[in-house]
């Protein structure tokens, strides 16, 4: 459904369309933009926004599709389907052209470019209809068979090359024959020049009129001057007329294949015209994404409030672009309640700007446009008046006031609670007083249907009846009291000073003149003229004070963020050189531990004692990992604050994880569910619950890992020592007993510590002795609880299973 108006030329829609076809790359794009019409049915809207949406990543991607050669196919089919029609062959080359882009595109939409992949399902439900047909058939029938200047080619059937082959035959046959007959002829001077015509296709040669006797054969003609006759000599009469037998086998050979050629079309004729529509609709989409992406233009959505955030006039700021001129963005948005907006400020501000703005975004919006825009939320409606600029008409013997009059009467009738309505200087024209008291009137009257309503003004009296009555909102267009000059923002919830004076000044207009212009004015129109001024100035010193605040918190929160970064870095830097000095010490004990044992001559007794020590050693050595942490935790200088927004965060495979049963710091290897993690805690790998997590800490993506996350084919072999990673298996084949053993008891020390609770020792089958020794060696291990062998599927014979001691 159309909009019953749409505000005639004022809104300058027709020159927007005609601005944005220039997108186009077919005339049938082209005319589909042209005939764009705002509507109010918001499926219709919805449908032509989603597609427009999807073609954006084609047209910023650079991948646009050809659509030059695309027609209207309508005439040529209708023509083709006629019984026994031929179409020509330049017409068959349109249809070849627009056939190709057909195929192309449907082509491309089984096969789309990266950019749009699995991306764009309204505009594959659109071109779907395509699919159901194949153009292949039509494709190979034409192709190569046109040449570019309309002719057929020789290969466009077996007869007509046949034909063609002897037609050249024969014209070297008759060429020979007259250049025989020439030589003579010009021997004796009878020929007027050495040369091979033709009158009539038939090949002549030019005798003098005097020697015309001496030639035998017809006479086809004579030159202008009556000096020459054209002769078909008698030796090339079969021969010529053989020619023109061949010639007209030519052409009904070319005529037979027009017609196939044309009945093939005619076969066709569905999937032409459906290509022909679905590609007009297509082409005028990627028109729109063009402009859109050109101008920054965002989906408008449709929710009952009027709001356009750092909204543009397109056709301004096209202007303003051609003279490298910068527009100026315009906050228009209505609070929650009112429906009416009395816009005033100074003369040449942007008070119509604003009204066209609002006006066009509406017509954009409701044609399926993106809108140039940061964010548009509009109501959807069903008419736009406007009754802007001069309406005065000699025609209709109305001045400017009346026609203004009579317009606004049309639209007070007609307008309701989905209507639109831009009234620009409403009220003057006429006497002050009676244009204010008019303009108040009609302004609640359309308060009072509930009609959407933006007015411009400098009548005082209308700025008063927005600041006391409910539902209405004042704006003003700025004004810079420093330079005399509009700064062309708008601010909401204030009126606007007209400064009429103070332009006229700054224009250049006598001093003295506009000085006893200020005299002129009453007490009470200077005070409120004073008052609006200062409120603008307040108003602008406020503006400034909020961005440097704003500023200055800015810079507060990088120097926190910054000095929380540095203090947790010290203390990590701290806390390793502790643990690398108890480490030390640690280790200095475990070796005066281990001469004290090889001092005892008692070798069982020894052996209890080392087993005993290991025990309470690594039990010791857990117990201080735990307190270690738990320390470091409780001096984190990280803000509480961060620590809880980082908390709110689900963990994901990369994160670094704080546990709070193990009170350590592990990286997620993977998402399980939405209750289970897989985390690397050191050299262990397990599984925990979501509970289980006390911080989640975001990490960056390495570059590397984004290289294998892209199939870079890039390959790290990780290495044991990587502490994010953990393996319950070490695999010791090719080692002599005495590395393995060594190998192997590191391996059991490591998951001891990190609480595993049984490891997998792969070595081989062979003779047997490694696996014996190091079977004997785990029995007696202090921190191996038992020993399995695993089942034949498993390893068998060539592996071991180590249950870990508690």
């Amino acid at each position: 459904m159309s909009l019953s108006e749409r505000g005639g030329a004022a809104l300058q829609w027709e020159l927007l369309r005609e601005r944005v076809s220039s997108g186009a790359r077919s005339p049938l794009g082209k005319a589909r933009v042209l005939a764009l019409e705002p509507s109010a049915e918001r499926e219709w809207i919805a449908a032509q926004q989603t597609r427009t949406a999807e073609m954006r990543p084609l047209v910023t991607a650079g991948a646009l599709f050809n659509f030059r050669g695309l027609i209207d196919p309508k005439n040529l089919l209708d023509k083709a389907r006629i019984q026994g029609a031929a179409l020509e062959a330049a017409e068959l080359l349109d249809v070849l052209a627009h056939a190709e882009r057909v195929a192309e595109w449907t082509q491309l939409v089984m096969s789309p470019p990266d950019a749009v992949r699995c991306k764009w399902p309204a505009i594959e439900a659109l071109s779907a209809p395509l699919l159901e047909f194949d153009l292949g058939g039509l494709l190979r029938t034409l192709q190569g068979k046109i040449e570019p200047d309309g002719s057929l080619a020789d290969d466009a059937s077996p007869d007509l090359a046949r034909i063609r082959r002897e037609m050249a035959r024969q014209h070297r046959a008759i060429e020979d024959t007259l250049r025989r007959a020439l030589g003579r002829l010009s021997e004796d001077g009878s020929v007027q020049d050495a040369l091979i015509t033709v009158r009539g296709e038939r090949f002549v040669i030019p005798v003098k009129v005097e020697a015309r006797r001496k030639v035998q054969g017809v006479v086809h003609g004579s030159s202008s001057t009556g000096q020459t006759v054209f002769v078909e000599p008698l030796e090339t009469i079969e021969a010529n007329n053989e020619l023109v037998r061949l010639l007209d086998e030519e052409q009904a050979e070319i005529h037979r294949i027009l017609v196939m050629m044309t009945r093939a079309v005619a076969t066709n004729a569905a999937s032409l015209q459906l290509g022909a529509e679905v590609l007009a609709q297509v082409d005028a989409h990627q028109a729109v994404a063009r402009f859109a992406e050109d101008f920054a233009c965002v989906r408008p959505s449709f929710e009952g409030e009027f709001a356009l955030e750092q909204a543009r006039h397109p056709l301004l700021e096209m202007r303003l672009r051609e003279s490298d001129g910068r527009i100026t963005p315009l906050d228009i948005m209505l609070p929650a309640g009112p429906r009416e907006m009395i816009i005033s400020g100074p003369n040449t501000g942007g008070k119509t700007v604003a009204l066209k703005t609002s006006g066009l975004l509406v017509l954009m919006a409701q044609a399926g446009m993106p809108v140039p825009a940061m964010r548009a939320t509009l109501p959807l409606f069903t008419a736009v008046y406007a009754d802007i600029g001069d309406a005065q008409s000699i025609e209709q013997n109305l001045s400017t006031f009346s026609a203004h009059v009579v317009n606004v009467d049309r639209i007070s009738r007609v307008a309701d609670d989905r209507s639109l309505v831009l009234l620009d200087e409403l009220g003057s024209a006429t006497d002050p007083e009676e244009g204010a008291a008019l303009a108040v009137a009609v302004a609640k009257h359309f308060l009072a249907r509930n009609t959407w309503t933006f007015i411009t003004t400098h009548l005082t009296a209308l700025k008063v009846y927005a600041a006391g009555e409910a539902g209405v909102f004042n704006a003003a267009v700025g004004f810079d009291e420093a330079t005399l000059s509009p700064t062309y923002e708008l601010r909401l919830g204030v009126p606007g000073a007209s400064a009429g004076l103070n332009i006229a000044a700054r224009l250049g207009m006598d001093p003295a003149i506009v000085e006893v212009a200020r005299a002129q004015r009453t007490t009470q129109q200077a005070d409120i003229a004073r008052f609006l001024d200062e409120l603008h100035n307040q108003l602008g010193l406020a503006a400034q004070e909020r961005e440097t605040l704003a500023e200055t918190q800015r810079k507060l929160d990088n120097e926190r963020s910054h000095l929380a970064v540095e203090g947790r870095a010290q203390m990590q830097a701290y806390a390793r050189e502790m643990r690398r000095d108890l480490e030390k010490l640690i280790e200095e004990f475990e070796g005066q531990l281990r001469d004290t044992v090889k001092a005892i001559d008692d070798k069982t007794v020894a052996k209890k004692i080392a087993r005993d020590a290991a025990v309470r050693i690594a039990g010791l050595k857990r117990e201080f990992g735990e307190r270690f942490q738990s320390t470091v935790a409780a001096k984190d200088p990280t803000p509480a604050s961060a620590k809880k927004q980082d908390n709110k965060r689900e963990p994901k495979a990369g994160d670094l994880v704080r546990l709070k049963s193990l009170n350590s710091e592990g990286r997620v290897a993977r998402v399980i569910d939405a209750k289970t993690l897989e985390v690397n805690v050191g050299a262990m790998k397990m599984r925990v619950p979501m509970s289980d997590v006390l911080e989640v800490t975001p990490v960056r993506e390495r570059p590397i890992d984004a290289v294998r996350r892209r199939g870079g084919g890039v390959h790290v072999q990780s290495s044991s020592s990587d502490s994010d990673y953990m393996t319950t298996e070490i695999n010791v084949i090719g080692r002599t007993a005495d590395e393995a053993e060594g190998e192997v008891d590191r391996f059991v020390e490591q998951a001891f510590l990190a609480g595993l609770p049984r490891v997998r020792v792969v070595h081989g089958v062979g003779m047997g002795i490694l696996r014996r020794t190091l079977r004997d060696f785990l029995k007696n291990h202090p921190h191996v609880a038992s020993i399995t062998e695993p089942p034949y599927n498993e390893g068998g014979q060539g592996a071991t299973v180590v249950e870990l001691r508690n």
